[in-house]
């Protein structure tokens, strides 16, 4: 029996596809304003030019590893070049919607997941360099995770991994990404472990409205429906993002004696990035617990890292790697069929299987994404660098990879 498409679901997910879009410009307004002035645009295009890399990507091979149906592990190029992805649903995927509106939904999560790993080596990275990092990181760390998760016969799926809309597959992934960035990279020169203050602030907290507003269609355009399900994701959403705001701002206060305008800005992406996998699978109160833990527990992280040697320097491992890993442990202890049948109950409810589940995943998620991140920078680095010079590092990244200034100087 052919199954029909549904119009008003088909709407929702392409909507959602334009506001997970929009997260990515977003983003580099978020990580810009956080960087010396010098480095604004790198930063900037950076983000915008994965849009075109991993676009090209996706459509060529990286749908098709990531959701080509059988494997355990990779999903296979039978769908090469979108051959066979076409307007009738597939159901192993979503039954109402066409096959190119799931595909083209996914792909701007392969988009932002490899621009979040921008933040971690911000200001000493070749642009060169860079481009072979995000296609072959997206070849051989993004998509075989996604497959992982999410994929038809994925080995983390088979066994009952919950990840509503990215906890694993995004936000663990790119945080320990960063992580292995980091270190591969080095410190930025004459960096002392003190925080560069943001150059510009309003780009800051205007990227991170741009996320909060774009992460509805993140979350709740997962559920791939106009359901009650899409409906507790977007509620979920912003409750945990505003929380984790407050409890974030209160560390703040209490430890500096000022609420700060940065600190507000990055715990509510923290608790966006916390939900995110638990978004379809938990109620309200789940929702107020894990974005005030997110807050709280991810500033820890980040003053913790502060005192090391690590130059993560927008922070991508605290907030989106810890944030992440919080989120897909949590999403096992308050998940319940009573939001989403499709799901599973958790600890609280009578499962604790399902933690060690989600920590399964998580671990794995892990071990892989460092792993191959680490051997992906490494050989980039023995072939062609990963830094720019200490010339050029001095110049900023504006001038030395793109010859042009962010703001007029005269």
């Amino acid at each position: 029996m052919m199954v029909k498409v549904d119009s008003g679901d088909t709407a929702w997910v392409l909507v959602s596809a334009a506001l997970v879009m929009l997260m990515t410009p977003g983003l580099a307004f978020f990580y810009g304003g956080m960087v010396r002035k010098k480095n604004i645009l790198s930063m900037l295009m950076q983000c915008f030019i994965i849009m075109g890399v991993i676009g090209l990507q996706w459509v060529l091979f990286g749908y098709s590893l990531s959701f080509g149906p059988g494997g355990r592990f990779w999903g296979g190029l039978q769908w090469f070049g979108l051959n066979g992805v076409g307007f009738d649903p597939y159901p192993a995927y979503a039954g109402t919607i066409p096959h190119q509106a799931f595909m083209i939904f996914q792909a701007m999560f392969a988009i932002i997941t490899p621009a979040l790993i921008v933040g971690a080596f911000a200001e000493r990275m070749k642009f060169s360099a860079f481009l072979i990092f995000i296609v072959l990181w997206a070849t051989f760390v993004y998509d075989p995770i996604a497959h992982w998760v999410w994929g038809d016969g994925g080995w983390l799926k088979a066994r009952g991994a919950l990840d509503f809309a990215g906890g694993t597959v995004v936000h663990i992934n790119a945080g320990i990404a960063a992580l292995a960035a980091a270190i591969a990279t080095g410190r930025r020169r004459g960096y002392d472990n003190v925080p560069t203050p943001p150059h510009n602030l309003p780009f800051t907290v205007l990227g991170a409205g741009l996320l909060w507003f774009g992460w509805f269609g993140f979350n709740a355009g997962s559920a791939l429906s106009i359901n009650g399900v899409a409906v507790n994701a977007l509620v979920t959403t912003n409750i945990a993002a505003a929380f984790a705001t407050l409890s974030w701002m209160a560390v703040d206060w209490y430890l500096n004696g000022k609420p700060s305008a940065t600190g507000a800005a990055i715990g509510g992406v923290c608790g966006l990035v916390a939900i995110t996998p638990a978004a379809g699978f938990v109620d309200v109160s789940a929702a107020i617990a894990i974005g005030i833990v997110a807050g709280m527990v991810c500033n820890f992280v980040v003053i913790l890292l502060n005192r090391t040697a690590l130059d993560d320097t927008l922070d991508v491992f605290a907030c989106h790697g810890v944030g992440g890993m919080w989120g897909a442990i949590a999403t096992g202890i308050f998940a319940q069929k009573a939001v989403n049948v499709a799901g599973n109950n958790g600890l609280l409810f009578g499962n604790p299987k399902q933690v060690a589940i989600q920590a399964l995943a998580v671990v794995a998620v892990a071990v892989w994404a460092f792993l191959m991140s680490a051997v992906i920078l490494k050989v980039i680095d023995w072939t062609m660098g990963l830094r720019v010079s200490a010339e050029e590092e001095e110049m900023g990244l504006d001038l030395s990879q793109h010859g042009e200034y962010a703001f007029a100087t005269d």
